[in-house]
């Protein structure tokens, strides 16, 4: 079974995150020095290390989770492939029906691993694209 983050704590960091970035801009406008600005994000990169030593161990961090995620997409592919290869050979043992699903499923998780992908380059940009 594939442990999934609570989308509730994931949001509130992001929103977290969103907010200091925010407050971090607003002191840039208000010309903040800038050795305070640098003071500020390093407490907030402090809290953030603090925060990530004494998180839920029982949570995967984020790179274990999307790798789990295109390592099913892969198992996906494969045997999706592996049945369709079967059927044309002529194995009795698979039918068409079974053969469609699986190739649809792999399909479908294709197309939203790619959605995810552009999400992230999406977000990714966002950020680079910020005033600091």
């Amino acid at each position: 079974m594939v442990d999934r983050v609570d989308i509730n704590s994931v949001l509130m960091q992001m929103r977290q995150v969103k907010s200091q970035l925010r407050s971090q801009q607003e002191m840039n406008v208000n010309n903040v020095a800038p050795k305070a600005a640098v003071d500020v994000v390093r407490s907030v990169r402090q809290e953030q290390t603090a925060s990530a030593i004494q998180g839920d161990n029982t949570v995967p961090d984020f790179q274990t989770m999307f790798k789990n995620a295109v390592d099913t997409v892969n198992a996906n592919q494969k045997s999706a492939s592996e049945l369709a290869t079967r059927f044309e050979q002529g194995d009795p043992s698979v039918d068409l029906p079974e053969v469609m699903i699986a190739l649809q499923k792999s399909s479908v998780s294709f197309q939203a691993m790619t959605q995810v992908r552009n999400k992230l380059v999406e977000a990714y940009k966002d950020v680079m694209n910020m005033g600091v």
